[in-house]
């Protein structure tokens, strides 16, 4: 049958259209089926995973850094605190062009190459949905410039944050450290949840060593967003736990008098309560003010500090390291007494300087004529190098290495800080260790006054000085005194740690040394007379004077002809009052010369100031002996 015939076949073009009618609502049926299939598979199999995706869209967990504990000195007062202020935070992912974006930002607010490479390494460890800062600290014309621009910015914002200030700005930082954003080591190191949201860290001292007492526990908060990113309401929230409050031993007064009374010399002051192991001032001169690391510092800025001369950045107290000189004579003494090789009464010549049998070399006293008939008094009051030439000869380095180690020299005292140096207390094993060499006899005759290999912190010197005055009670020096839980307030005080105690063989020994270091103060021919004459305390002191170089045989010093960084170091190490001690001090001063006419009166003004609560000494400086 042609197809002409079927058209005009009205039963078949029925059947033929009949036929493509069904086949076509097959298909569109099918088609139907496939879209209820694929709408029941979206809306009630997988409803969960797609509510939350959408939800998601809309709803954002923001991290809330927990604000950090405050630090306080002794009395109270405000050492570190959190001040509110404007950053310039940027979430990446609502930016299309972050080049073009901050060439735009660059016309509204200021920042530099610095800024923009730290918000890049910060980007490139973040999700790309989370605030970054760009900058921190806006000026109030900066805030309200950019308000005025925000609509030209999606993805950029002005928050307001607290970040970290200290009130009274150099004082006290090389104890209180500082805080610091936070670096891509650090990162690492870090507990990713506990810091989410947190962009700071303490970096050096107090901030560094209680990090974990002084951050906190991070919160949450779960907000409402638009497309742009801006939260439109916050729909439940996790606070974060603040960190706890830090009260410290140091007296920010006393800390003040001390950076003072160095005035612009290079130098160290420690203070402690010798009884308790309580920090009162640890000083380090020149000083820097901590506020400029905590944003970032500029490169001006650090490039200044690092080329300054006085190294300011170097913390004296804890991590210079010098020769004690004669400061450690009183503890050479006792050893002689402890091990019978002296006693207090016995004399001898001591001319202008001490000779080692069959060996031609002298070892000179600090004076050229000498100081004639001595016995041990004298001796520690005068500062008589010649005798403990000859009593660190009959001792030998053994036993003087063994004593010392008894009053914390050569070793970290264990102190709450960060950057605390050893020291060095020599010994044959040490220089064998070493150097690979022998001890020579003539390494011993210097040790005993202090030189050759001897190097001691300020640190180690004033606990040492605290041994003294506490007779052989050793206690770890801190300066945490106790800490504070924001939400309870309750205190928890820090204990006194006694490391342990030495008995001396007589309870005597410890007398006629203390006495003899009472006689230096308070007689007329001490080496620290100018300190003592007029003190309404009793003081028990000792005078050192540290070389910065090696004299010649039969080379004189005349620090008028060297360069003030070849001077010698003037140090003083005391306690008062000397017979219920209170405070015990150790003082350095770099290139000074004198330790009674430099170091001694810096003492006096620590010790005025805490025992009378006001400064008697007049802190002026004269003729004096060099030791």
């Amino acid at each position: 049958m042609s197809y002409l015939e079927a058209i005009k076949n009205p039963h078949l073009e029925r059947r033929l259209f009949l036929n493509r009618a069904i086949i076509s609502a097959l298909l569109v049926l099918g088609v139907l089926l496939v879209f209820v299939f694929r709408m029941a598979y979206l809306q009630i199999l997988s409803y969960e995973h797609f509510a939350t995706l959408s939800k998601d869209n809309r709803v954002r967990l923001i991290a809330v850094p927990p604000p950090r504990g405050l630090i306080y000195d002794r009395h109270g007062i405000l050492l570190a605190e959190n001040l509110p202020s404007y950053r310039l935070e940027i979430v990446p992912s609502q930016v299309s062009d972050m080049d073009e974006l901050l060439g735009r930002l660059s016309s509204l607010i200021e920042f530099d190459e610095t800024d923009v490479k730290r918000f890049s390494t910060e980007m490139s460890r973040k999700q790309s949905f989370q605030n970054i800062p760009l900058q921190f600290n806006l000026s109030d014309e900066e805030v309200a410039r950019f308000a005025v621009n925000r609509h030209d910015f999606p993805g950029v914002d002005v928050n307001a944050r607290l970040g970290r200030y200290y009130p009274l700005g150099g004082i006290g930082v090389h104890a209180l450290g500082y805080v610091g954003r936070i670096n891509e080591r650090e990162l690492r190191l870090l507990d990713d949840n506990n810091y989410n949201g947190t962009s700071h860290i303490g970096k050096l001292g107090i901030e560094k060593y209680y990090e974990d007492i002084l951050h906190g526990n991070v919160g949450f908060q779960r907000v409402e967003i638009n497309a742009q990113g801006r939260i439109l309401r916050v729909l439940d929230t996790q606070p974060p736990v603040p960190g706890n409050d830090l009260v410290l031993s140091l007296d920010s007064n006393l800390q003040r008098v001390a950076e003072q009374a160095l005035g612009a010399s290079k130098g160290a002051v420690v203070a402690m309560d010798p009884s308790s192991g309580e920090v009162l001032a640890l000083a380090s001169n020149p000083i820097y003010d901590p506020n400029l690391f905590v944003n970032g510092i500029s490169t001006t800025d650090y490039e200044s500090l690092r080329s300054d001369e006085g190294r300011p950045l170097f913390n004296r107290a804890l991590t210079g390291q010098y020769p004690p000189g004669s400061t450690i004579k009183p503890m050479v003494a006792l050893a002689g007494l402890e091990y019978g090789v002296t006693w207090a009464e016995k004399t001898m010549w001591a001319g202008g300087y001490y000779k080692l049998p069959n060996d031609d070399r002298r070892y000179h006293d600090w004076k050229r004529g000498g100081h004639g008939e001595v016995d041990m008094a004298i001796s520690i009051t005068q500062s008589c190098d010649v005798y403990f030439y000859d009593l660190a000869n009959r001792l030998g380095i053994d036993r003087i290495h063994s004593f010392l180690d008894q009053f914390g020299l050569g070793k970290r005292s264990g102190l709450d800080a960060t950057g605390e140096a050893s020291g060095l207390l020599p010994s044959r094993d040490w220089k064998r260790r070493a150097l690979g060499q022998v001890w020579f006899p003539g390494e011993t005759i210097i040790a005993g006054i202090g030189q050759g290999y001897m190097l001691t912190t300020p640190l180690q010197l004033a606990t040492a000085t605290s041994i003294l005055a506490m007779r052989g009670k050793r206690v770890k020096p801190r300066l945490l005194r106790a800490n504070r839980n924001p939400v309870s307030g309750a205190f928890s005080a820090t204990e006194e740690s006694v490391v342990d105690s030495f008995k001396l063989q007589h309870d005597v020994f410890w007398d006629q040394v203390i006495n003899a270091m009472i006689d230096t103060a308070h007689k007329r021919n001490g080496t620290a007379y100018r300190i003592g004459k007029d003190a309404p305390y009793t003081i028990a002191g000792k005078t050192g004077t540290s070389q910065v170089f090696g004299l010649k045989q039969n080379e004189k010093y005349d620090a008028e002809k060297l360069e003030e960084k070849l001077r010698d170091h003037a140090l003083f190490i005391g306690f008062a009052p000397a017979h219920k001690p209170k405070i015990a001090v150790a003082v350095i001063v770099e290139n000074g010369g004198s330790g009674g006419k430099v170091a001694a009166p810096v003492a006096r003004i620590v010790m005025d100031y805490y025992l009378l609560g006001r400064i008697e000494a007049s802190g002026g400086t004269g003729d004096g002996a060099r030791i």
